[in-house]
C-alpha cells in the first residue's frame, strides 16, 4: 500500500479553526479523544445545524432508496457546482413505523458528529409531508456496490476500508455511541478513495453503556442481540468481524435460507474460516466473532488494543490514516462532481407528493 508523507507534522493534538480536534501523534490518541468528547457536547448545547427549505434546492436525481423515502442528487440553488444528497423521510411512515425517535437521533448525531470517516449534514429541512436530511454527495458510491462489482477484496484494500472503521467506530465509542448498522450498504467511498460511514438512522447514545433495543440488519447481529439481552459496544466490533469476513471471503459467515435458521446459526457461532484468509485475518476474525463476550476483542481490559495493534494491521500506520496521508488502493471513477454512475438506476417519483393528514405535533420540535 503506498503512502505519501504527512505534511508539518508537529505531533500534538489540538483544535482547528472550525473547533475540530486534530490528531498528529499517535500517543495522543487519548487526548484526541478527549477533545473529540468535550466539542461533541459543546455542539449540542449549541444546536448549531439552521434550518433550511426544500425549495432551496434543485433536484436531479434518485441515488438511494430507503424504507421512508429515497436520497436524490441535489444542489443548493445558491451554489450550483457543490452537488449534496438529501435524504428525504414521509412523515407519515417514519409514524407508522414507530421510528421518530430513531430519526430524532440521527439529525442529532449527524449534526454535532465531526471525524473524517463518518458523514456530516450541512442542512435539514421539513415540510407538512417530509423531513429532509442534506449531507455531501459522496461521488463514489458504497462498498457494496464495489464487491459486488469485484468479487473479493484482497486483504491489503480489506485492510484500508477495515482500518478507517476502526477509527471510525473508536471515536462514536468514546462519545458513548452505538453504530449499530456497520454493514457494505453503509460505507460509502470518496472521491480519493476513502471512506464515509453513512445511515446513522440506528445509532444510539447510551448513558449505561447497555440497551436492549432489538435492531439492526440481520446478517450482522451480534448474537447477543439475538438473545435480546442488553449489550454495548461490543455489538459494533462482532460487525466488524462480519464486514472483514466478507471484504475477503465475498459472502457473509453467516447465511441460512431463513431469518430463524440464521439467527440459529449466529447464536452458536457455526462458520468455517475461508482457506484464502491469511492465518492473521483469520485469527482476528475468530476473535470478533466470539459469541462469548468475555473472549471477544475491542471488549477485553486493553479494549480496541487488541484489534488496532493486531498483527494484521500491522501494516497500517494509524496516524497517516486518520489524516489521509496514505494512496487509497482503489480511487473511484467519475467524470463531473455531479457523476452518479457509482450508484444504481432508480425508476423515480414525484417527491413534491400530497400527503395524507400527518399529526405535526410530533415534528414541532424537530
Amino acid at each position: 500500500m503506498a503512502v505519501s508523507s504527512p505534511i508539518n507534522v508537529e505531533y500534538k493534538v489540538s483544535a482547528d479553526r472550525n473547533n475540530d480536534c486534530i490528531l498528529e501523534d499517535i500517543n495522543k490518541i487519548q487526548d484526541y479523544l478527549e477533545c473529540s468528547k468535550k466539542n461533541f457536547e459543546e455542539r449540542l448545547k449549541q444546536q448549531p445545524m439552521n434550518e433550511s427549505s426544500f425549495h432551496d434546492f434543485v433536484l436531479h436525481k434518485t441515488i438511494g432508496v430507503g424504507a421512508f423515502g429515497r436520497v436524490m442528487l441535489v444542489n443548493h440553488k445558491l451554489d450550483s457546482n457543490k452537488f449534496l444528497a438529501m435524504k428525504i423521510m414521509k412523515k407519515e411512515q417514519i409514524l407508522k413505523r414507530n421510528y421518530l425517535q430513531h430519526v430524532t437521533n440521527e439529525k442529532q448525531l449527524l449534526s454535532n458528529l465531526r471525524h473524517p470517516f463518518i458523514i456530516q449534514m450541512e442542512y435539514c429541512a421539513k415540510d407538512v409531508c417530509n423531513l429532509y436530511f442534506i449531507m455531501p454527495f459522496i461521488v463514489g458510491g458504497d462498498l457494496f456496490s464495489l464487491m459486488s462489482e469485484r468479487g473479493v477484496l484482497d486483504e491489503l484494500h480489506a485492510m484500508f476500508y477495515a482500518g478507517q472503521m476502526v477509527l471510525a467506530l473508536e471515536y462514536l465509542h468514546s462519545l458513548d455511541i452505538l453504530y449499530r448498522d456497520l454493514k457494505p450498504e453503509n460505507v460509502l467511498i470518496d472521491e480519493v478513495g476513502f471512506i464515509k460511514l453513512t445511515d446513522l438512522g440506528l445509532s444510539k447514545r447510551i448513558t449505561s453503556n447497555r440497551t436492549t433495543t432489538l435492531c439492526g440488519t440481520p446478517y450482522y447481529l451480534a448474537p447477543e442481540i439475538i438473545a435480546i439481552k442488553s449489550y454495548g459496544k461490543p455489538v459494533d466490533w462482532w460487525a466488524l468481524g462480519i464486514i472483514l469476513f466478507e471484504m475477503v471471503a465475498g459472502t457473509v459467515p453467516f447465511n441460512a435460507e431463513n431469518e430463524k435458521k440464521l439467527f440459529y446459526k449466529i447464536l452458536g457461532g457455526n462458520y468455517k474460516m475461508p482457506i484464502n484468509f491469511s492465518p492473521n485475518l483469520s485469527h482476528l476474525v475468530k476473535n470478533l466473532l466470539r459469541v462469548d463476550l468475555s473472549k471477544r476483542y475491542g471488549n477485553l481490559s486493553k479494549g480496541i488494543t487488541d484489534i488496532k495493534y493486531h498483527r494484521w494491521f500491522i501494516k497500517i500506520d494509524w496516524i497517516m490514516l486518520y489524516n489521509k496521508h496514505m494512496v487509497a488502493p482503489f480511487i473511484p471513477t467519475y467524470n463531473s462532481p455531479s457523476d452518479t454512475h457509482n450508484f444504481e438506476v432508480y425508476v423515480e417519483e414525484d417527491a413534491t407528493f400530497v400527503c395524507a393528514g400527518v399529526d405535526q405535533t410530533y415534528f414541532a420540535d424537530f
